[in-house]
């Protein structure tokens, strides 16, 4: 084809963007070296444009003439050039009409000006486009901070995504765990204070795990009914309750676990079983990956056999033989919801109870809240459809447990050391180590206990037994109820502690019988049994110490005279009678009606004879024979209300704290606190965490008061009511102690000690099912009378033979003087011709009604000794029935030391009247 019929693509034409609109349409121009146009302008040898005449820039200064066809115009500039043309048509049509610079301006046409819309004001975007436009350009005040729904909708997706992807890598990363090797955990090893290995427990050592055809569809239904209804069709997470623990950690409230059986499990099978969010998570990971790949099957099965019930028990299998001594397998569906119950949390679900940890947990409450929840259960079985209405009715009777099997290794007397050990390591630690974390397992614990004294202690309480209390062989009660006649030797129990003074160290306890024989109280390490007239050795040290209202606050000594005399009305500290409830003056009732007239504390200490000591406690002051007390070793929480009967026992502290206590006044006031655990070794390592109680060689009573009530005490031994232990063949102190009612005797005490040695042996009768202590009037033969110098006395005599062995006799440290050495009595003159403040009983009127004599329990065991003022007491009202007003001697208690599981380090003990 001949050059002058190309036609090159149209060039945009020179002048503006109205001219390069109208350079699109003209003609396409010739080739470079063609003919120009007629007339036309000279071609711009440069850029090859035709430059208008007059136009100092080359620019027209208005619209070019038409070229024709045949040749002329611009020459052509690319497709850039082209497409810069077709915009710029638009921006003239948005711009027309602007501002300064419009039409015709010096701006060029379309240019809009400055302020024009087609300008480059705030309405447009910057030159060169931000990735992320924040804050928003040509937004104004609020706007301009506020992302566009674009913006938003971008960092959503990007949150979800990011999340998205490390759950997905957490997920990944996450292995389940293996039901069977974390199930099984360590074994605890207890030593005897030789060193010497005393058992293994804990861990694994009362779990069997079961295969799911020999767990009952009872049970499991009993679970899922009281735990997780949806587990069947759950993916094994709830999200809603992850969220409310995980927020609930997060702000610092209460721990939540897990809320599925899923979840539950995971968190059996971890052994890691701290509340923490990373915890949480994790849980949270193995829970979704258990939920998708483990069966139901299998997750029932090791939930079951990993979770604990309570009483050492671990896993369904333990937990039918420790609570109704049958397999699994055989358990009825009433027995299943009961057990079912229990993993709301044993401590106050187990009936027997346990006050030592919570003392909201005691057996009566506990009681009720499994019997609540059993029912709870079966009525949700019914619900969910896994038992029929007709089934559920024949269940009317909670189930109590009846055999309990002790775990293996925890036989005799190796429960209640075991026991009493793990006590005081979850007492004596911090952070606190729970008994969770020890059934768990990894703990080397070594004790104080001495292997041959524990044995010989065992040996000299059942030996003594044995001789004196015969079951079935014709010993009746011989008191005056009838509600309490039949065979005063049966429900006997026994207790006792042995304790270094000075040092603290238990070496010995006897806690009864055996957890073989049912019997889980720890007698030797619990609250419930009055001590009666043992606590009146600390009556006597509050006066050396303190002196009395009469005195003038110069102490008192031994031989300072009270009136003894039986019946004597009693006045407090400010001299005003004490009132019985009827307004009657309360007068103390002694063991007989003897006439002893005045006589020393000291004769009054030998004899065991209450009026002296009642009159003597309010003369110092109750408060003060108190402090007296918590100074030498006893606990606040079990000393009982401060009442007239005070002095003479109603505090309850246990066989191990008696004998510590008695042991200040062996060491010459030196009081320490007992312990029974001198190591404990976590996984290996020593547990930081664990301490020990400290010694220390500060007298808590002053040398001269403690010396010179061991003197005291030596009389009791020599001449008094502990003459039994004078068989003991070396120096010894001690006290006897009977609690007494008109029904007889309710307990019976000996604490002595030597320098060595300081131990407690205790005494009562218990109907473990009505939970209440019974008389001993007639117990160990038909003439008995059960006081603390009978049996208790004979018991310790022959364990300290035993235990002290061929060991020295160092006697006691001569006492020091009291004060200016003058014999006070209760007026403040010099013995023996005291003022007479307290009329002799021979000129007053018989009582009303009998003085208080005894003590209320407010939670079992313990008792809270009578107020002495108020009305008469109504007719067959006890002191053991919180809502009777009582005044008269009672009939009968109706409750005793605990039936609970092994209790903590528990104080028992109060009451007494009977001197002895």
């Amino acid at each position: 084809m001949s050059e002058h019929r190309r036609k090159p693509p149209p060039q945009s034409p020179a002048g503006g963007r109205a001219a390069a609109r109208r350079g699109g349409q003209q003609p396409t121009p010739p080739p470079s070296g063609g003919r120009r146009a007629a007339g036309g302008p000279p071609a711009d040898a440069e850029s090859g444009r035709d430059t208008p005449a007059g136009s100092p820039s080359g620019a027209p200064s208005g619209p070019p003439p038409a070229a024709p066809d045949s040749g002329g115009g611009e020459p052509y500039q690319g497709r850039a050039a082209a497409r810069r043309a077709a915009q710029g048509r638009g921006a003239r049509r948005r711009g027309a009409g602007g501002g300064p610079g419009g039409p015709g301006g010096p701006a060029g046409p379309g240019t809009g000006g400055p302020a024009g819309r087609g300008g480059r004001g705030p309405g447009r975007r910057p030159a060169k486009k931000r990735f992320i436009d924040y804050p928003r350009f040509g937004k104004e005040g609020w706007r301009r901070w506020m992302p566009s729904w674009r913006q938003v909708t971008a960092i959503f997706v990007g949150f979800v995504g990011t999340l998205v992807g490390i759950v997905g890598i957490a997920y990944a990363m996450v292995d389940i765990p293996d039901e069977n090797k974390a199930a099984l955990a360590q074994n605890n090893v207890y030593y005897w204070a030789d060193g010497s290995r005393m058992v293994t427990g804990g861990g694994s050592v009362n779990r069997q795990n079961i295969p799911y055809e020999k767990i009952p569809k009872a049970m499991r239904y009993a679970v899922i009914s009281a735990e997780n209804k949806t587990f069947e069709t759950d993916s094994g997470v709830d999200p809603m309750g992850i969220g409310r623990a995980l927020f609930n950690m997060a702000k610092g409230g209460e721990t939540q676990g897990g809320s599925t059986i899923t979840q539950q499990y995971v968190k059996n099978t971890m052994l890691d079983q701290s509340q923490t969010v990373s915890r949480k998570f994790k849980e949270l990971f193995i829970s979704i990956k258990v939920g998708e790949k483990v069966s139901k099957k299998d997750i029932i099965k090791g939930y079951l056999n990993t979770s604990y019930f309570g009483r050492g028990a671990y896993g369904i299998q333990a937990a039918a033989q420790t609570y109704y001594n049958v397999n699994a397998e055989n358990l009825n569906p009433s027995q299943c919801a009961m057990l079912a119950a229990l993993l709301k949390g044993p401590t106050y679900y187990d009936p027997i109870g346990n006050p030592s940890i919570d003392s909201s947990a005691t057996a009566e409450a506990n009681t009720a809240r499994v019997t609540q929840r059993w029912g709870s259960i079966l009525d949700n079985e019914v619900r969910f459809g896994h038992m029929t209405a007709a089934e559920r009715a024949t269940y009317t009777k909670f189930p109590m447990p009846q055999g309990l099997k002790a775990q293996a290794g925890m036989n005799g007397q190796i429960g209640y050391l075991v026991d009493t050990a793990n006590n005081f390591v979850t007492t004596h630690s911090d952070p606190k180590i729970t008994q969770a974390d020890l059934d768990r397992g990894g703990y080397q614990i070594y004790t104080t206990f001495e292997k041959d004294k524990v044995n010989e202690l065992k040996n000299s309480v059942e030996k003594v037994r044995a001789q004196k209390i015969k079951p079935g062989t014709g010993h009746k009660y011989t008191g005056s109820d009838s509600e309490f006649d039949g065979d005063a030797d049966t429900n006997v129990q026994f207790g006792a502690a042995s304790v270094v003074p000075g040092d603290g160290k238990i070496v010995a306890i006897y806690g009864g019988a055996g957890y073989d024989h049912n019997e889980f109280t720890n007698n030797a390490d619990t609250k419930g049994v009055p001590v009666g007239s043992t606590f009146k050795p600390f009556v006597l040290a509050a006066a050396m110490t303190y002196g009395t209202n009469y005195s003038h606050d110069k102490p008192l000594t031994p031989d300072s005279k009270y009136n003894a005399d039986d019946l004597i009305p009693i006045k407090d500290h400010n001299g005003n009678p004490v009132l019985n409830k009827d307004n009657s003056v309360f007068k103390q009732k002694n063991e007989s009606s003897t006439k002893w007239g005045y006589v020393t504390l000291n004769k009054a200490m030998e004899q065991s004879i209450n009026s002296p000591f009642v009159q003597l406690g309010e003369d110092v002051g109750l408060d003060k024979v108190e402090d007296t007390a918590i100074k030498a070793g006893l606990l606040k929480d079990y000393m009982g209300s401060l009442v007239a009967s005070y002095s003479i026992g109603t505090s309850t502290p246990s066989a191990i704290r008696m004998a510590n206590a008695y042991g200040t006044f062996a060491k010459s006031g030196v009081a320490v606190e007992p312990y029974s655990v001198t190591k404990l070794i976590h996984n290996g390592d020593d547990d930081r965490s664990f301490r020990k109680p400290q010694r220390t060689t500060t007298p808590a009573l002053r040398p001269e008061v403690a010396d010179t009530v061991t003197k005291v005490l030596q009389n009791v031994v020599k001449k008094g009511t502990g003459k039994n232990a004078l068989a003991l063949g070396r120096t010894a102190a001690g006290k006897t102690g009977t609690t007494d009612t008109p029904g007889g005797t309710r307990s019976a005490w000996f604490v002595g000690y030597t320098q060595q040695l300081s131990t407690s042996v205790v005494m009562f009768r218990q109907d473990t099912k009505a939970k209440k202590l019974l008389p001993m009037t007639g117990t160990g033969g038909p003439n008995s009378t059960t006081h603390g110098g009978d049996i208790p006395a004979t018991m310790w005599t022959d364990y300290m033979k035993a235990a002290l062995g061929n060991l020295p006799d160092p006697g006691f440290p001569t006492p020091g003087k009291i004060g200016d050495g003058k014999t006070i009595n209760e007026s403040g003159a010099p013995s023996p011709t005291p003022s007479m403040t307290t009329p002799p009983p021979t000129t007053t009127a018989p009582p009303t009604s009998g003085p208080p004599t005894n003590t209320t329990p407010t939670d079992t065991p313990t008792w809270t000794p009578p107020t002495t003022t108020g009305p008469p007491t109504p007719p067959g009202c006890t002191i053991f029935n919180p809502d009777c007003n009582n005044t008269s001697p009672p009939a009968s208690p109706t409750t005793g030391p605990p039936t609970s599981g092994p209790p903590g380090r528990g104080n028992g003990g109060g009451g007494g009247t009977k001197g002895d």
